[in-house]
């Protein structure tokens, strides 16, 4: 019996994991991940100012899997009526069951000229990139007239992006040579989130001097500006997009709609934000790494029941899948510096939230077994070596 893990990030590897300790071992676990690494990808803006933290935040997964067999490979295409994967090799791979925990790609939205002069922010890579362009900017800008960098996208994402890139301007002091414009479509930022949360964010962005434009929609780019709906134009010297998120490509760039079982067909799961996911009590479970986390422990329970039920042979009826409820305790924003925290009706910040922001990143390589990235990263979150 074969159990493929299709990605390895926070859904896939936490469900590796707890299926190492739940199914027998002559099942055959098989991870699939294009690079063989697990990165921690709500730490990835990090990269931009201190590159070093790439170390922190890249987990080997042949370190932190018991017996898993990890695959280094692209998953092309997932037939969930076959139970059959399509590798971009042209290899398929069977299987008796399968979690596809592939994550998100950025979506462009078919707006002209975005994908060609934008830089999402997914990769170390993309991180390196908007490193180089924001160097750039910043040594071409003076103070009577600075260069702009705009972030396109005001949730989580595009916040951290605009509060690092901020601080990164002061730390190296130029930031009187650059201005960073964060735009949002809809009418306030962290638009998905309690108003307490979103006014604390805006005032911390604020307070580092990052422009904030909110109601406002791109409609198209080219290599010197930004036209908005309105017909507005916004000349920019560097332009960075996290407006957005679509399915992975295995998935035809669709993010299937999936109940709080998270069963895609009889065989086939789908975890984390690969999914739009709606919970037990019916509400919309939001695109985040707790969410993910917590779907991949319920499915890998879900899955060793079946397995125990398959390897029974017997003719009784398949046992009833425990359904996926998400209670958050909480949400956290890096913002340079600083961060904002929500833990139940409470918003923090200061040196409260950027403490619990650290110790929320450490604690989480701890729980997937990487003990040393978490000391690391204490050490560049407290800014010493450890």
């Amino acid at each position: 019996m074969r159990i493929a893990v299709l990605g390895a990030g926070y859904a896939g590897l936490a469900l590796a994991r707890k299926l190492e300790r739940t199914v027998p071992d002559d099942v055959e676990i098989l991870v699939v991940e294009r690079t063989g690494r697990h990165l921690v990808q709500h730490e990835i803006h990090r990269a931009i100012r201190r590159p070093s933290i790439a170390d922190d935040i890249v987990v080997p997964l042949d370190e932190v899997l018991d017996r898993a067999e990890v695959r280094q490979a692209e998953v092309a295409e997932v037939d969930p009526d076959e139970n059959v994967v399509a590798l971009a090799s042209g290899e398929e791979i069977d299987y008796d069951y399968a979690a596809v925990c592939l994550g998100t790609e950025t979506a462009f939205y078919g707006l002209p000229g975005l994908e060609e002069h934008a830089t999402p922010l997914k990769t170390l890579d993309d991180a390196e990139t908007i490193r180089a362009g924001f160097l750039d900017a910043i040594s071409a800008g003076r103070p009577d007239d600075p260069s702009r960098v705009v972030v396109g996208g005001a949730g989580l994402s595009g916040v951290q992006v605009a509060g690092e890139l901020a601080a990164f301007a002061r730390e190296e002091g130029e930031s009187e040579s650059v201005t960073v414009t964060l735009l949002e479509q809809l009418d306030e930022v962290a638009p998905a989130f309690p108003e307490n949360f979103q006014s604390a964010v805006r005032e911390q962005l604020e307070t580092r001097d990052v422009e904030i434009r909110t109601g406002t929609a791109v409609s198209s780019a080219d290599d010197e500006a930004i036209e908005l709906d309105t017909g507005e134009r916004i000349d920019y010297d560097q332009f960075v997009w996290t407006g957005g998120i679509r399915g992975p490509d295995a998935l035809g760039g669709e993010r299937p709609a999936v109940k709080n079982t998270l069963r895609l067909g009889d065989g086939t799961f789908v975890v984390g934000d690969a999914a739009r996911v709606v919970d037990a009590d019916g509400e919309p479970v939001p695109a985040s790494a707790q969410a993910a986390v917590r779907e991949a422990r319920a499915v890998a329970e879900n899955v060793a029941s079946l397995v125990a039920y398959d390897r029974e042979g017997d003719d009784m009826f398949e046992p009833r899948l425990e359904p996926f409820a998400f209670d958050s305790p909480g949400w956290l924003v890096s913002i340079g510096d600083g961060a904002v925290a929500q833990v139940g009706p409470t918003v923090l910040t200061g040196a409260a939230a950027k403490a619990l922001k650290t110790t929320v990143g450490a604690g989480y390589l701890s729980s997937v077994g990487a003990i040393r990235n978490a000391a690391d990263l204490v050490g560049e979150e407290l800014g010493y070596e450890t």
